[in-house]
């Protein structure tokens, strides 16, 4: 009689498994070779991607007193750490996130206890101020990786790092499956919108975070006029749902914009409360977009009203000719040469707004 296991047994069939193995290996290393010479050629390159393990081992490196920036991704494009370290004595921790509503990194930081730093806070009103939806969720999702990430992700992101610097096609924002099957061009249907397309890969990200744009997007060229025809459908609020009363949707968003404004001022007195700064910040932004944000936020809407009920400090770019003066080649962010010189210009508003008299001697 067969015993309990005999009957699942099988026989293997004996074939050149080491050969198999050997020829399979050279098929998918012959695959990857030819998928990252294609990238290449279509001016992909090697880069860091921007990922919430990255972001979260970013977060760790904030000290009790750090200088720390948060917002949108216009400060990861147009501040430079080094200049920024030369001139405020401390190299700051670069929090900001793309596509992202600033208020919960910036209401996770007043929560914590022990930080009694420097906040510089990128404004973009129409991301600071929505009520929900993914610009709030990019940073819960960030603040989530933080606090659980595990000891697997953490070695998992330190591998991914360093294949990242190495291989070109490794661009999760891009080049994953899903993304590229995105890229179909499927119009929009009856009960049945498209979401807007978010922007291709057209920067440099470094292990501090600090991003640059690729020299591609920043001269004129089918990249560039590509990003910047995504931005408008973008950045344009989406209807209210069909279920919704237009009167009932419009109550609902004001109830939520006034509890971001109150939300927002107890952060910054409870910062303030421990001998914590902040500054907010209005990055340059250009064309097209510059006039849709004018006319969708006006700046005595909010942007007015929000340094009147936090009594906090504030640097708009248009009210200083060297900060006005830049222009942003895809509308809304600089170049990675202008980002430099744009710091360099912005560093006494910096400090005068922060009242800093003397640079503090560089942190170790």
């Amino acid at each position: 009689m067969h015993s309990s296991t005999s009957s699942f047994e099988r026989p293997i069939p004996a074939l050149p498994w080491r050969g198999i193995a050997v020829t399979v290996a050279i098929i998918v290393c012959l695959a990857a070779a030819a998928w990252e010479i294609y990238c290449r050629e279509i001016r992909y390159a090697p880069t860091l991607n921007d990922t919430g393990d990255l972001w979260a081992q970013v977060r760790r490196d904030v000290q009790p007193e750090s200088v720390v920036i948060v917002g949108d991704s216009r400060p990861l494009f147009d501040l430079d750490l080094n200049e920024l370290e030369q001139a405020l004595g401390k190299r700051p921790v670069q929090l900001a996130l793309a596509g992202s509503c600033a208020y919960p990194i910036l209401a996770d930081l007043a929560n914590e206890d022990r930080f009694h730093g420097t906040l510089i806070v990128s404004i973009v009103p129409g991301m600071f101020f929505a009520p929900g939806g993914p610009l709030l969720e990019t940073s819960e999702k960030a603040l989530q990786r933080y606090r659980e990430q595990t000891w697997a992700q953490r070695a998992s992101h330190h591998l991914g790092m360093f294949l990242e610097h190495q291989v070109a096609f490794l661009k999760q924002e891009d080049l994953t499956l899903d993304r590229l099957l995105n890229k179909l061009p499927i119009p929009n249907r009856p009960q049945a919108q498209v979401p807007p397309t978010l922007p291709p890969y057209f920067q440099w990200v470094d292990p501090d975070r600090r991003v640059r744009m690729t020299e591609q997007c920043a001269q004129p060229g089918e990249l560039q006029s590509r990003v910047q025809q995504i931005w408008p459908p973008l950045f344009t609020p989406p209807p209210p749902p069909s279920y919704v009363p237009r009167e009932v949707f419009a109550e609902q968003m004001g109830k939520a914009v006034e509890a971001r404004f109150r939300d927002t001022a107890a952060a910054v007195e409870k910062l303030r409360a421990r001998g914590g700064k902040i500054v907010f910040v209005r990055f340059p932004v250009t064309g097209e977009l510059k006039a849709l944000e004018d006319r969708l936020n006006p700046r005595s809407r909010e942007w007015d009203r929000l340094l009147k009920e936090t009594a906090a400090p504030g640097i708009y770019f248009e009210d200083f000719p060297e900060l006005a003066g830049f222009n942003c080649p895809e509308w809304s962010h600089l170049s990675a040469g202008d980002s430099v010189e744009f710091t360099k210009r912005l560093v006494p508003h910096l400090r005068n707004a922060l009242q800093l008299n003397a640079v503090a001697g560089r942190s170790p």
